[in-house]
């Protein structure tokens, strides 16, 4: 089984920080989403990019894949050094691992036993392993409290997650709409209610201000100078939006009704389509030779209001 590089994956330094690593994964994430690019084998870039972030921006999946380096199958046969104080599987799923099933065999063997943020809170009260560390308060005739972590496009429709407390099995409704800070009530568990503290994972092309949607989207030179239509992802699916001739970089077009929906119920927000306009790399003499007419011919400099 070949070794993954995360860090090469996403081009950041292995002392790289947090912040520098979300800010990788969202700049390549917009890069190769399916929706964005159309070249071969994009699909399957998006997927390693957004494993390579599943491990480093999940604090103990990262220490335990800095421990054991490319070296990690000898130790794994050896049983010692980084690997003790924890089981690797071989050989495929194993047991309780949650829906891994667009993950590597890689990601699997190692850190199938921590699962996916988000996918389950509950595993490991599941296996009895922490109920401190799965992030429960309460007992007796205390609510109790969890963590949960959901897509935007969960978020955005709404979901249902199927968890095991205590021997009982229990179907959550998470409401569309919900967004980091919210709670979900579930009452009657226990000798209390269950309290899910909600937290909504950033994406990798949307970022969202309350309920509105703001979405950066780039042109070439002659698209934003001519005019064209162009499909606009949004979370409802792709759809066409026309861009006027002339049209600057930084302009923003509102798309009405496809933002998030209302918690509460009575309507959704907006998104917001920003234009970045991409200047071409490489130019050919004849592609120079052109802008510089263009610059022959429109000689007013757009600088000059300012002194």
């Amino acid at each position: 089984m070949e070794y993954k590089d995360y860090y090469k994956v996403l081009g950041v330094a292995r002392d790289a920080d947090d912040r520098t690593i979300k800010q990788a994964y969202r700049r390549l994430a917009r890069k190769h989403h399916p929706d964005v690019s159309k070249a071969k084998g994009s699909a399957d870039r998006f997927k390693e990019i957004n494993e390579a972030y599943e491990v480093l921006s999940d604090s103990e999946k990262r220490k335990r894949y800095d421990s054991l380096g490319p070296d990690w199958q000898r130790y794994a046969q050896a049983g010692t050094g980084p690997f003790q104080g924890f089981r690797v599987r071989f050989g495929g799923r194993g047991g309780d691992l949650g829906d891994l099933g667009g993950f590597s065999d890689f990601f699997r063997t190692i850190f199938g036993d921590l699962g996916v943020r988000g996918e389950d809170p509950f595993a490991e009260l599941r296996r009895g392993e922490g109920r401190r560390r799965a992030g429960f308060r309460g007992a007796g005739g205390e609510d109790t409290q969890a963590a949960v972590e959901v897509s935007l496009e969960d978020a955005f429709s709404g979901s249902r997650r199927t968890f095991t407390v205590d021997g009982r099995r229990l179907e959550v409704k998470i409401p569309a709409g919900v967004d980091t800070g919210s709670r979900v009530r579930v009452p009657g568990v226990g000798n209390g209610d269950l309290y899910l503290s909600v937290a909504v994972r950033p994406h990798p092309l949307f970022e969202r201000k309350g309920d509105d949607l703001y979405l950066e989207l780039p042109l070439t030179v002659a698209e934003a100078a001519l005019g064209t239509e162009v499909r606009v992802p949004t979370l409802k699916g792709s759809v066409a939006m026309k861009i006027p001739p002339e049209t600057s970089g930084g302009k923003t077009f509102r798309l009405p009704g496809y933002g998030m929906p209302h918690l509460k119920g009575g309507g959704t927000g907006d998104q917001y389509v920003k234009i970045k306009v991409v200047l071409p790399s490489g130019l050919t003499a004849r592609e120079k030779a052109l802008f510089e007419e263009l610059g022959r011919l429109r000689p007013e400099n757009p600088r000059a209001k300012m002194g």
